[in-house]
C-alpha cells in the first residue's frame, strides 16, 4: 500500500494570466531526481561517490554508506562513515552561511548542508549505538540513544515529543545493564508502543537482536511552487519477525515505524520559511502582472484625440513597464523549494530482543512475518549466532532490505 502523507502545507498567493505564461515558462520547479542504487558494491560505489560530492551532500552519503555497511557486515567501514557524519549534525544549521542562504528568498533550501530531518539523525545515533554495543561500550550506546530521543523531540515549544519507543527502551535497558535504574525509560518506551507489549528488562540477557525490514519513507515536494514537504510512504509487507534458535521463538516485533516517525513530528521552521517564499513568489508575480497590465493600458493612451503624444501617459506606461518587469523577475529568482534529499535507504520498521545463549555457534532460522503472523514466501533464511564469550554481550544486526 502506497500512500502519501502530508507534512506542512503554505497557502501563495494569485496566479500568472495565461497572456504573460511565457515570462515563467522557463522557471517551472521540477523536483530533484531521487537517489538510484549504485551497480556493483554499493558501499564501494557510493564511497567514490562521496569523494566527489560536493561538502553539503558529504553527510547524506556518509548516512547512505553507513547503514549499507552495517547489512553488509563491515562494522568498521558503518563506523567510519557515521564518526564523520554525527559531529556536524549537532547544530550546524542554525549559524552555518548555507543555512543562511537557504533561508533567504533566491536560495533553495537544499543549498544548506544536509543534516536530515528528526528521525535520519535519530537514526544516525541509533546505528551508532549499535556499533559501540558492540564494541563493549553500553554507556556511549546510551548516549547515542538519549541523544536521538533529544533530537526528535522539541523541548523549547513543547509542540511534539520522542516517539521512538527503542530509543527509550534501549536507554533503560542499557541502564540497567549497568546497573542502575531504567523504569523510567522503559514506562516511556511502553507508553509510546501502544499494543506493543515491551519484554521486562534481563539485564543478564547476553545476545541483543536488532532487526530491521521494510523500506523507509522518501521525501517529495508538492505544491504550486514545490514549497511543500510531503512524505511517500510504501508499507512492507513484513511486519514483524522471528528467530527461532536453539529450539526457542525469539519474537522480533516491529516497535518503531520509520514512515509513522517522518510524517507525525510536526512542522519544522524550514516549513514556515518555505512558505513565506512561496507567498513573495505569488505576491511579486501578481504585482507584476498588474503593472504590465497598467503599462498597456497607459500605452493605450498615449495619444490625445488631436494627435498629439501624452507625456504624462508615456511616463506612466514607462514606470508601471519597469515595476512589471523588475517584480517578474523576482519573482521567477525567488526558490521557495523543499528539500527533497532523502536518506532513502532507511528500513521501515525497527525491533529489538533480548536472549541468553551458551558460548559456541548456534544455527538459527530467520522468518519475516506478514501482518497475520504468517511467514512471508522466500523471506526465511539461516543465520549463525555465534557467542564468543558469555559474560560479555554479543550484537546481532538483521536486516530484511
Amino acid at each position: 500500500m502506497r500512500r502519501i502523507v502530508k507534512v506542512c502545507a503554505c497557502r501563495g498567493g494569485a496566479g500568472v494570466g495565461a497572456a504573460l505564461l511565457f515570462w515563467i515558462s522557463g522557471c517551472a520547479y521540477a523536483p530533484p531526481p531521487r537517489p538510484t542504487s549504485v551497480p556493483g558494491d554499493y558501499v564501494s560505489d557510493a564511497g567514490a561517490l562521496l569523494a566527489s560530492a560536493p561538502p553539503k551532500d558529504r553527510v547524506l552519503w556518509e548516512y547512505r554508506i553507513a547503514a549499507a555497511s552495517l547489512r553488509a557486515g563491515r562494522f568498521d567501514e558503518a563506523r567510519i562513515q557515521l564518526d564523520a557524519a554525527i559531529p556536524l549534525i549537532g547544530g550546524i544549521i542554525a549559524d552555518s552561511k548555507d543555512a543562511a542562504r537557504a533561508r533567504s528568498l533566491f536560495h533553495p533550501e537544499n543549498a544548506k548542508v544536509f543534516i536530515g530531518e528528526p528521525y535520519e539523525r535519530s537514526m544516525a545515533y541509533y546505528y551508532r549505538a549499535i556499533l559501540y554495543w558492540r564494541d563493549g561500550q553500553p554507556d556511549n550506546a546510551r548516549a547515542c540513544y538519549r541523544t536521538g530521543e533529544v533530537i526528535n523531540s522539541d523541548l523549547e515549544n513543547k509542540q511534539w515529543q520522542n516517539h521512538f519507543a527503542l530509543l527509550d527502551y534501549l536507554d533503560g535497558f542499557a541502564s540497567a545493564k549497568l546497573g542502575a535504574d531504567g523504569s523510567g525509560a522503559y514506562a516511556r518506551a511502553q507508553a509510546e508502543a501502544g499494543a506493543v507489549r515491551l519484554p521486562p528488562y534481563d539485564p543478564g540477557a547476553n545476545v541483543l537482536i536488532f532487526a530491521e525490514f521494510g523500506r523507509g519513507p522518501r521525501k517529495i515536494a508538492s505544491g504550486r511552487y514545490g514549497e511543500r514537504l510531503m512524505f511517500q510512504v510504501q508499507d512492507s509487507p513484513a511486519h514483524d519477525a522471528r528467530l527461532t534458535v536453539e529450539g526457542r521463538a525469539v519474537p522480533l516485533r516491529c516497535w518503531d515505524d520509520l514512515n509513522y516517525q517522518a510524517a507525525t513530528r510536526g512542522g519544522r521552521a524550514m516549513d514556515y520559511i518555505l512558505g513565506n517564499k512561496a507567498v513573495f513568489k505569488s505576491t511579486t508575480n501578481a504585482v507584476g502582472d498588474a503593472a504590465l497590465v497598467g503599462s498597456a493600458v497607459a500605452a493605450g493612451d498615449l495619444y490625445r484625440d488631436n494627435g498629439e503624444k501624452s507625456q504624462g501617459a508615456e511616463n506612466t506606461a514607462i514606470a508601471l513597464a519597469t515595476v512589471g518587469i523588475l517584480s517578474k523577475l523576482t519573482s521567477a529568482a525567488t526558490a521557495p523549494q523543499a528539500d527533497t534529499r532523502t536518506w532513502e535507504n532507511l528500513p521501515q520498521r525497527l525491533s529489538f530482543a533480548a536472549a541468553r545463549l551458551p558460548a559456541g555457534a548456534h544455527p538459527a532460522t530467520l522468518e519475516f512475518l506478514d501482518s497475520s503472523g504468517r511467514p512471508l514466501p522466500g523471506e526465511t533464511r539461516t543465520v549463525l549466532v555465534r557467542v564468543d564469550d558469555p559474560a560479555h554481550d554479543t550484537v546481532i544486526f538483521l536486516s530484511e532490505p
